[in-house]
């Protein structure tokens, strides 16, 4: 039996897994292995502390979601040796493999920033990238009655880059819904030197700061966190004071990797851009947040990563040249409060446009634009993330970003 190993069971693992399972040759088994049974729907992160939805409706158990055919087991991960084709976990049990995928995720490093994890940590200070964190900043945001607020990205890259910009529009519905906007400043303090990445959409975005009264303070780089003061410091000597944090800690790639050699300083997996295999290691392929891509990070790049990496893990075993054939492609849905939002789609080469998305000139999603139906479809996806993208379906959209419907 030739076994194809999968590290991590989140978006991209268990994704990539149900697709493999029906298309490979007889003699193949594939095993997943993750540190836990807990698969989170982590866009939902965002919108529970506003009540949108309750802890219990974004976690459901990974095994459930994998196809029966799927080796599957609950265990960290110690490390990796390339050269011998094995994965010790942390029980020093040894898995051997033929073929490697690392889906390992990003994770977070709150402890990395100074003071974060101090007196303040889920009291004025909350993260809403985990379950636990989003749940109790929920708590706090229902307790509200004035005063500031600061959102805070640490670094690039995180998951989903666009998320601390919603979450600051979602912020300024809700207290204006709540009857405090107006005791209420809200600051958007990131390490950019604008609102976004790409310069269309970022001075689209910043426009949109500006109109809701949001400050934008560019360029700070996040020091520390003094939680008793209340005050968020920058290594240029600037400081935030706040009545609460909202913050995206630094992420990093998976420690298995970092103890393995495999990554670069931040624990990210140096992939070919275009085949997804490792650019070091020959029987390595790399999915989802664990490359060190320029593109976010984010189930979409994922469910189109996959489509790729689907017919290169065939070409591979068949010994066949790989094709290259991802382009970047990434699109998302951000937030924008009022029951409201945009959608972007973007790749390697070409900047979020405005248009319309999928159909040219029909739509129904507009692109750079705020919509109500791009809100609809927003919290349509967490059926389709459930039911379709985990499942390894085919999604009707190309794996390679269309300029058709776009214009600059």
């Amino acid at each position: 039996m030739r076994e194809l190993l999968i590290l991590g069971g989140g978006t991209a693992g268990t994704m990539m897994a149900n697709k493999l399972v029906r298309a490979l040759p007889d003699g193949w088994r594939i095993t997943v292995v993750d540190r836990d049974d807990r698969h989170v729907y982590q866009p939902g992160l965002l919108l529970l502390p506003f009540g949108t939805y309750t802890a219990r409706e974004l976690a459901r158990p990974r095994g459930g979601l994998l196809d029966p055919d799927v080796r599957y087991i609950v265990s960290g991960i110690h490390r990796i040796v390339p050269d011998e084709r094995r994965v010790v976990l942390d029980d020093d049990t040894i898995l051997r493999y033929e073929l490697l995928i690392l889906a390992t995720g990003a994770h977070l490093h709150p402890e990395r920033t100074e003071g974060m994890l101090g007196p303040g940590w889920r009291r004025d200070v909350f993260d809403f990238y985990t379950l636990e964190g989003s749940e109790a900043l929920g708590a706090r945001l229902d307790a509200w009655g004035g005063g500031r607020v600061v959102v805070n990205l640490v670094d690039m890259p995180i998951k989903c880059p666009v998320a601390p910009l919603e979450f600051a529009f979602l912020a300024d519905a809700f207290f204006e819904e709540r009857g405090v906007r107006g005791k209420t400043e809200i600051v958007y303090a990131t390490p950019l030197d604008g609102a976004f990445t790409k310069p269309v959409a970022s001075a689209t975005l910043g426009g949109m700061l500006e109109a809701r009264g949001i400050e934008l303070a560019t360029e700070f780089a996040a020091e520390s966190v003094d939680g008793d003061a209340g005050v968020l410091r920058s290594y240029d000597g600037r400081e935030l004071p706040f009545d609460l944090l909202v913050t995206v800690p630094l992420h990093g790639g998976s420690p298995a990797v970092v103890r393995s050699g495999l990554g670069d300083p931040a624990g990210f997996v140096p992939t070919d851009r275009h085949t997804l295999l490792s650019r070091d290691q020959d029987r390595i392929f790399v999915l989802g947040d664990a490359t060190d891509l320029p593109l976010s990070k984010a189930g979409a790049v994922a469910h189109f990563q996959g489509d790729v990496l689907l017919a290169n893990v065939l070409r591979w075993i068949e010994d066949r040249p790989l094709l290259p054939g991802f382009d970047g492609h990434a699109n998302c849905f951000i937030e924008t409060g009022h029951g409201k939002a945009m959608l972007i789609d973007f790749n390697y080469e070409t900047e979020p446009l405005p248009g319309r998305f999928p159909l040219p000139g029909i739509g129904p999603f507009t692109l750079l634009e705020e919509s109500h139906t791009n809100h609809l479809g927003k919290l349509a996806f967490r059926w389709v993330y459930w039911n379709v993208l985990v499942k390894g379906q085919e999604l009707p959209m190309d794996a390679r970003m269309s300029m058709a419907g776009k214009w600059r």
